[in-house]
């Protein structure tokens, strides 16, 4: 398993981390809000620690893409919040974040002319399907089709985010480019905190749900997530982010005594399969070689 690989994961399960945070925080914290304050907090601390650092070129950095980058992960919150209110937590959650390996998808093939490998693609049919299954509810469904389109459009979000942030990341150093990233984002989103009510964040555990949503779950997050980009595809990397609903359901289960279904325990196994198959793909791809003959051809390899 690559390293970049394990360093993706390993930002999903913080990021798996924010549901209990949220959930620990006093009732009168605004979803909306603690979304905003997340990268309120995250950027602002980035941005200090990269300014104690030396020869940080600022002006290398393409404004474009880190506009585009941010204005994608602004919009996230309260695409994400808005379908989430208007069709409920479960379904708003399943269209948030299992379309958003499908929008990479195409993102790859319309943008980039590459078609995902197969391994990829049953990867992700498998990760999907099982977090589909696992973020199923006993609540009653609301069909609603702006809450439907706000829910996809923060799928794709996080995916524009992704792939625009690798090309960034390719030529600058992580770090710089995330704390840049957030800042920008948490200042657009800056009337979003000038208009609500913060007084909760005064409280013992508001303050220890934010700051960790703010430093453990965006910024060193987004800052390890950003370091595996460097060696892998983005496509890959927005599937492999599918541990984020694995780490919410097991702290759910382990920390706020939460039951798990039958069916949740099956999307489960599903979901655990389709990552450990995207994180051991270039094994089950060599394994498939060695099994494959050799045919000669004069033809290069055809890509989209």
């Amino acid at each position: 398993m690559k390293i970049n690989v394990l360093l993706v994961l390993l930002a999903a399960v913080l990021w798996g981390t924010t549901g209990t945070a949220q959930a620990l925080a006093p009732d009168k914290a605004n979803p909306l809000t603690v979304g905003a304050l997340r990268l309120f907090i995250g950027g602002g601390a980035l941005f200090v620690y990269i300014s104690l650092q030396k020869n940080i070129d600022f002006k290398s950095i393409p404004k474009m893409p880190l506009l585009v980058s941010a204005l994608a992960m602004a919009l996230y919150q309260p695409f994400f919040f808005t379908g989430v209110d208007l069709t409920g937590v479960a379904i708003g959650t399943v269209v948030a974040i299992c379309s958003a390996p499908i929008f990479a998808g195409f993102i790859e093939l319309f943008f980039y002319k590459r078609f995902p490998d197969w391994v990829w693609l049953l990867s992700t049919i498998f990760a999907v399907i099982g977090c589909v299954l696992l973020l199923q509810s006993g609540e009653e469904v609301t069909f609603n089709p702006f809450g439907m389109l706000y829910s996809l459009a923060a799928g794709g979000s996080f995916a524009t985010y992704t792939f625009v942030s690798k090309t960034l990341v390719a030529k600058h150093p992580p770090d710089v480019v995330v704390a840049l990233v957030f800042t920008t984002a948490a200042i657009m989103l800056l009337p979003i905190l000038l208009t609500s009510d913060l007084t909760w964040t005064l409280e013992r555990s508001g303050a220890i749900s934010v700051l960790h949503l703010g430093i453990v779950a965006t910024a060193l997050s987004y800052v390890l997530f950003a370091r595996g980009l460097k060696g892998i595809t983005a496509s890959t990397a927005v599937t492999l982010a599918l541990a984020e609903p694995l780490t919410a359901t097991l702290l759910g289960v382990c920390v706020l005594n939460e039951k798990i279904s039958v069916i949740a325990s099956f999307g489960l196994v599903l979901l655990v399969m389709g990552l450990l198959a995207l994180s051991f793909k270039e094994h089950i791809k060599n394994a498939r070689s060695h099994n494959v003959p050799c045919v000669p051809t004069s033809r290069e390899p055809f890509y989209l």
